[in-house]
């Protein structure tokens, strides 16, 4: 008999517990922290900006694969951040990526396991973590830019916290060589308006990394 692949796009409040917390601080607070600071001289600005309670979704701008443990190292709470599913296909990352809270998704749809999940985490410690992007953009720029994130905002009835960050695509070609800068910015509050959520997204980010934003290309 062939074993149930597990989904890992749908998870309890309950598997947001104190073992995938531990295992988060430990990786993201301790590890690499002590990296982000020692050889990447991280700088952090606006956790005053940060909500006390969980009814918010961390929104940052995408630039490395660094960026996630630097998120859940730099931020005050636990953070789930949502992966693409083919991550999930390889195993050693599997177990790790699952360890730290990841949630499974499909890029192209974001599905009712995802909203429910979402919702679930919102009933724990932790908060959601979503990159607008999708996928990693060029140095300097803001693109690929999806309605999903505000979608979910809107449904879930939390807001939006946007957060840049420059410098990580620099210091992991080359360590000791640039600096990592990360600007969280004001709380934007869900509404009815996905449209208008997503430009305030753009416009907060582009204040806090300094980037420009790029239009998608429009196919004939």
């Amino acid at each position: 008999m062939s074993k149930e692949k597990k989904n890992y796009a749908k998870r309890s409040a309950e598997s947001f517990n104190k073992f995938r917390s531990f295992f988060q601080i430990l990786v993201c607070k301790y590890f690499y922290m002590i990296r982000f600071k020692l050889v990447y001289r991280l700088k952090v600005e606006g956790l005053e900006n940060v909500p006390k309670d969980n009814e918010y979704i961390v929104c940052p701008n995408h630039l490395s694969t660094l960026d996630p443990p630097l998120m859940c190292g730099v931020l005050p709470r636990r953070i789930a951040f949502m992966a693409k599913q083919e991550l999930f296909d390889i195993r050693f990352l599997r177990w790790w990526i699952d360890w730290l809270g990841a949630i499974a998704v499909n890029r192209e749809s974001l599905g009712p396991s995802t909203i429910k999940t979402v919702m679930n985490i919102k009933k724990s410690k932790w908060v959601f973590g979503i990159f607008p992007q999708g996928t990693r953009g060029l140095p300097g720029t803001i693109s690929g830019v999806t309605k999903g994130f505000a979608g979910l905002a809107k449904i879930t009835k939390c807001a939006i916290l946007p957060v840049g960050i420059t410098g990580t695509e620099e210091v992991k070609r080359l360590p000791f060589s640039g600096k990592i800068v990360v600007k969280v910015g004001k709380p934007i509050p869900y509404s009815d308006d996905v449209e208008g959520m997503v430009s305030q997204w753009i416009d907060s980010i582009q204040k806090l990394t300094g980037y420009k934003y790029v239009q998608p290309e429009i196919k004939n």
